[in-house]
C-alpha cells in the first residue's frame, strides 16, 4: 500500500489524496505534524530525494520564520532534530509506495507516470 505523509490541513496533499482516490489507488494518509517521523525514517527520505536541501520546503512560512542560526544544520542529526520540531518544513506531500520508493510532491502527469496509469 502507498502511504502518503503530509499535513491534513495541505491543498497540495488534499489534491494527491483526491488523485489517488480517484484512480483507485489504495493508500494511507500520515499526518507527520501527528506523528512524528523517526530520525532514520527522514534521514532516508531525503537520501531517496537527494539530500536534506530537497527535502526541505525554503519558501515556506515556516522557513521564512526560522532564526537564521537554525537555517543551516550541518549534520544530520542537526537535520532531523529540525523537522521533528517543524515538520511543515518538508516538502508535500511524501509519498512512500510499498517498494520503499519516496518522492515528493504531486502533479497529476507525476502521479500518473508513478503509478502507471495512462488515462
Amino acid at each position: 500500500m502507498t502511504t502518503i505523509y503530509g499535513l491534513d490541513n495541505c491543498d497540495t496533499c488534499k489534491k494527491a489524496r483526491n488523485w489517488l482516490t480517484r484512480f483507485g489507488v489504495e493508500y494511507q494518509f500520515v499526518d507527520y505534524r501527528n506523528d512524528r517521523q523517526t530520525p532514520e525514517t527522514l534521514k532516508d527520505w531525503a537520501k531517496q530525494v537527494g539530500g536534506w536541501d530537497k527535502l526541505i520546503n525554503r519558501a515556506s512560512t515556516t522557513w521564512r520564520t526560522l532564526p537564521e542560526m537554525r537555517k543551516s544544520p550541518q549534520s544530520d542529526p542537526e537535520w532531523t532534530l529540525l523537522l521533528k520540531e517543524y515538520p511543515a518544513l518538508i516538502k508535500r506531500p511524501v509519498v512512500v509506495t510499498d517498494d520503499g520508493v519516496v518522492t515528493q510532491g504531486f502533479t497529476d502527469n507525476g502521479f500518473k507516470a508513478r503509478f502507471g496509469i495512462s488515462k
